[in-house]
């Protein structure tokens, strides 16, 4: 069975202009595709992207990409970015990288990673997203944890990721660099190789995405995403989105992060859009969404700090009028957010709902705008058997009560849930049980069917769209000398959704004073990615604790909740000048 008519049903699906019949027709789509048997191979880059996209639209924009600090400029059609991808894999082959091996990407907003990615994909690797900002431990955790077989990295982290490979033991068959580094060669060099290149056989089982994500305890999980998982799963979320062939698409997110993959990478590639990415050092809004304006872009996803902070300008200043629909995702927007933009743009943010282990879950597609109930994130996707359950596993069907939200996996499996945490049978299981997938987070439902986010399951935090895992942030305080013990939790913020606290008991000897404070930021700038470091710390002689002897952090976060007036042992991020030129 081939899949490629599958992606002409969808392209096709999304082209329908009346909105019902688009939903009915969805409807319709993914009851079949749930029901479909998978053919045993499938290669996303060769038969889709190359087999469709290359063979049928080959001269036209696949990549629109700007460097915001410097106003460079370049684009690639569908053609030239299978071209580059080639030239890579065959790079790669020539230095003995086989199907199965890892490629770590470490790498910003750039066109090398996109082709990167394609590559991987067709050669059948194993990518392994790597944000740019993590530090030298947290890489060296990640090269422990799964040995890299090839890296890609841009100049800047090249120092870091030596010293993390030789503190890991660890020499891969290849080290790529954007830009010129002793011992590395540079990503120039691809040039000179054959645009062409065979694709690998693929099975759809094999992994061929690892993303590294926090959890509640222990370092980060590595969730595993299969060929067919990512490539086909994301046809939910270009269906949420809405994307057609020729669209402009847009994605504020950086690579590294599952969000990037999602609608930079496979939601515009499945259907047959343009992709676009600003690169940037620090986020101009005002230069941004006149970016957007600039390469009149159809389609905008943003995470929600990023549209409260765009709808502060004067929109009328900026040419929106190609604009079609507007995406977030993250946590809850603000409804006087989504009225302002509406009002800017004529178009409706509309929220969805999705995981690192999944593709779009829960969301508002585009027949919904005019019928949304802002703060709702819609309602499920078809790809998935979603439901409400109780703590035994039990559906939920009752209005307005809080259950887990669950996939349930007796009437089908979703094709866009990942396949297993690798090498953690453990954590597999505990995500699996009760013959439903877990996915950490709580909602609830109304009478009408409207489905609204509650908060997380667990102790996970979520800010400014990241998830940070209390148990990284506690490893990193509890390695200072002074700090005897310490808990971490997420305290609301009306900016960031939450903000990553630490309540630090003192080891004896120690007092709680501003300067110990400082130490102890500077030394989390040091050993942490910066959305991870506490931007508050209080210091405290007790932390709550279960019989057991387990930290109660739901008690730490309702007394945070229920607080008023000023503490005197908490001390803020935002209060030190001292750490003004240190990661913000």
């Amino acid at each position: 069975m081939s899949l490629d008519n599958t992606y002409r049903e969808a392209m096709v699906l999304n082209g329908i202009q009346d909105m019902e019949e688009r939903k009915t027709k969805a409807k319709a789509f993914f009851e079949r595709l749930n029901k479909s048997e998978l053919p045993e191979n499938f290669n996303w880059a060769s038969e889709i992207f190359e087999g469709i996209h290359v063979k049928e639209r080959g001269d036209q924009l696949a990549l629109i990409w700007t460097d915001m600090d410097t106003d460079a400029e370049q684009q690639f059609t569908y053609k030239e970015m299978a071209a580059n991808g080639n030239k890579f894999l065959n790079f790669l082959r020539k230095n003995g990288v086989e199907k199965g091996n890892n490629l770590y990407m470490l790498t910003p907003i750039v066109p090398e990673t996109w082709f990167a990615t394609l590559a991987g994909i067709k050669g059948g690797l194993v990518s392994v997203p790597t944000a740019t900002s993590m530090t030298e431990r947290e890489i060296q955790f990640r090269f422990e944890a799964y040995e890299p077989d090839v890296i890609i990295a841009f100049e800047g982290l090249t120092n870091l990721v030596d010293d993390a490979l030789k503190k890991a033991n660890c020499t891969p068959k290849a080290k790529i660099v954007l830009g010129q580094k002793e011992g590395w060669t540079s990503y120039t060099d691809m040039a000179q190789e054959n645009p062409e290149a065979e694709a690998a056989d693929v099975g759809n089982e094999d992994v061929f995405f690892c993303f590294f994500t926090s959890g509640t305890t222990g370092l980060p999980k590595r969730v595993g995403h299969s060929a067919v998982s990512y490539p086909l799963g994301h046809l939910s979320t270009a269906i949420i989105i809405g994307l057609e062939p020729g669209d402009v698409h847009h994605n504020l997110s950086a690579p590294g992060w599952a969000k990037w993959a999602w609608s930079s990478f496979f939601a515009p590639f499945n259907m047959g859009a343009t992709a676009t990415g600003f690169n940037f050092t620090v986020l101009d809004i005002k230069k941004y969404v006149a970016a957007v304006a600039k390469y009149k872009v159809n389609s905008f996803c943003a995470p929600p700090t990023a549209w409260r902070a765009f709808v502060g300008l004067d929109l009328s200043q900026y040419d929106l009028s190609a604009m079609k629909y507007s995406i977030s995702a993250g946590e809850p927007l603000n409804p006087e957010v989504i009225d302002q933009w509406r009002e800017g743009t004529g178009t409706e943010i509309r929220d969805f709902y999705g995981q690192t282990e999944s593709t779009a879950m829960i969301g508002n597609p585009p027949w919904m705008e005019g019928k949304m109930r802002l703060g709702s994130f819609g309602y499920p996707s078809d790809m998935y058997d979603v439901i409400l359950a109780d703590d035994e596993g039990q559906e939920i069907t009752t209005p307005d009560e809080t259950g887990h939200i669950v996939v349930r996996l007796s009437n089908w499996r979703a094709l866009g849930l990942f396949h297993k945490y690798i090498d953690n049978e453990a954590k597999t299981a505990e995500a699996f049980h009760h013959g439903l997938y877990y996915t950490g987070d709580k909602a609830k439902f109304d009478k009408d069917g409207y489905w609204w986010f509650v908060g997380r399951s667990d102790d996970v935090i979520k800010s400014s769209d990241f998830r940070v895992g209390p148990f990284e942030v506690e490893s990193a305080l509890i390695e200072h000398v002074a700090v005897m013990e310490t808990a971490v939790v997420g305290v609301p913020d009306p900016k960031r959704h939450q903000l990553v606290k630490a309540f630090v008991i003192l080891s004896q000897g120690n007092e709680p004073t501003r300067e110990l404070a400082l130490e102890l930021f500077k030394h989390t700038i040091e050993v942490l990615a910066k959305f991870k470091i506490p931007r508050i710390i209080e210091f405290v002689t007790e932390l709550p604790k279960t019989i057991s002897g387990k930290i109660r952090r739901i008690e730490l976060r309702e007394n945070e909740n229920g607080k008023k007036g000023e503490n005197p042992s908490e001390y803020f991020y935002h209060q030190f000048p001292e750490l003004s030129s240190k990661k913000k």
